[in-house]
């Protein structure tokens, strides 16, 4: 793809804060001229309102066709009504890699020089929605039931991915994530696979260790130094990359991407923040960030560094930042002052 190519790219702008920090990010990709041209759809609680349903058909032709999206985030009712958006474009769009880095962007706090990838399986796992009640003595939950599954094909699919996601960028180590010692069949299939797919393609080429969750969870607060890039299945990379995002500043500061053969979607990995929606004080960096890792993708690696190193340079040299970083800018203010940092490097 040479550079001057432009991209187009599906943008579903979200809920709550997701318009704002939408807009926000289009105006710093726009200083960067990136080369993206937009269609934007709608999806999650603004479509429901808009048309009665969550992910309409418009959406799903327009990812197809673009084969790649930046979304902000969607809103999933709580204990009811309709399935995760989210859930459901990964499972349209076999977007089995969920890839969430995290990095430290302002340094002086208690977890410094953080620099960690966690890679979480997409598909698979407890994420599936085999569930159902079982009625007793006229109580239509008196029992809930969760089928999880996890295939062979599909551990080796995301193990694979996180290997060579890891050789490629020049990372150290990689560390399966487990709960085998308990879920002997569901996570177990996932270490034995990553076990035997280690000793026969990448013995000598990356440096592999396994923990159990629980273990990891402990470890990753006491000392994240030790790991560099984590992989392990759905539920415990929903919960851990949290986590992560936790010793960079919180999920305001945490980008995502869901990878696939068919499309990638980029979003910030916070949800839709009702609370303040409207309020223009939402922190916009975890889509900024995404939208620089989905430079990457298209091979504009240049300008996705250009677009971190702004962001780096907007929070510590000149010192502005939204409130949940202690500062005092709004939404659109941050995204301004990052502007003019963008065209003042050219």
């Amino acid at each position: 793809m040479s550079p001057q190519q432009p991209v187009a790219v599906t943008l579903i702008p979200g809920d709550g804060i997701g318009p704002e920090i939408t807009e926000a990010t289009l105006q710093v990709l726009e200083a960067l001229d990136a080369p993206f041209v937009w269609d934007r759809q709608i999806a999650g609680a603004a479509s429901v309102a808009a048309c009665g349903e969550p992910l309409p058909r418009a959406c799903l032709d327009s990812i197809r066709k673009t084969r790649l999206a930046l979304k902000g985030p969607l809103e999933t009712p709580v204990g009811g009504g309709y399935r995760s958006v989210n859930v459901q474009l990964r499972e349209e769009f076999k977007l089995y890699a969920n890839l969430r880095p995290a990095r430290t962007l302002i340094p002086g706090g208690r977890f410094d020089n953080i620099d960690l990838v966690l890679v979480r399986e997409n598909n698979e796992g407890l994420y599936m929605g085999y569930e159902h009640f079982i009625p007793i003595d006229g109580d239509p939950h008196a029992v809930g039931m969760s089928t999880g599954i996890n295939t062979r094909q599909g551990c080796r699919r995301i193990l694979r991915f996180a290997f060579d996601y890891a050789i490629r960028n020049g990372r150290k180590k990689v560390t399966v994530v487990h709960k085998a010692n308990i879920m002997k069949a569901l996570t177990g299939i996932f270490l034995e696979t990553a076990r035997q797919l280690h000793v026969d393609e990448y013995k000598d080429r990356i440096v592999f260790e396994e923990v159990i969750v629980d273990a990891c969870a402990m470890k990753l607060v006491m000392n994240p130094w030790q790991f560099d890039v984590l992989v392990t299945t759905n539920l415990f990379g929903d919960i851990l990359s949290d986590e992560i995002a936790g010793l960079v500043g919180g999920l305001g500061m945490a980008p995502g991407a869901n990878i696939g053969e068919q499309a990638a979607i980029f979003e910030a990995v916070h949800g839709s923040a009702p609370d303040i929606a409207g309020k223009g004080i939402a922190n916009p960096i975890a889509l900024m960030l995404a939208a620089a890792m989905m430079l990457d993708h298209v091979g504009r690696g240049d300008l996705g560094q250009r677009l971190r190193t702004a962001i780096d340079q907007t929070l510590n040299i000149d010192g502005v930042r939204t409130g949940d970083l202690g500062g005092k800018a709004g939404t659109r203010e941050f995204a301004d002052a990052l502007t003019r940092r963008i065209r003042a490097a050219g």
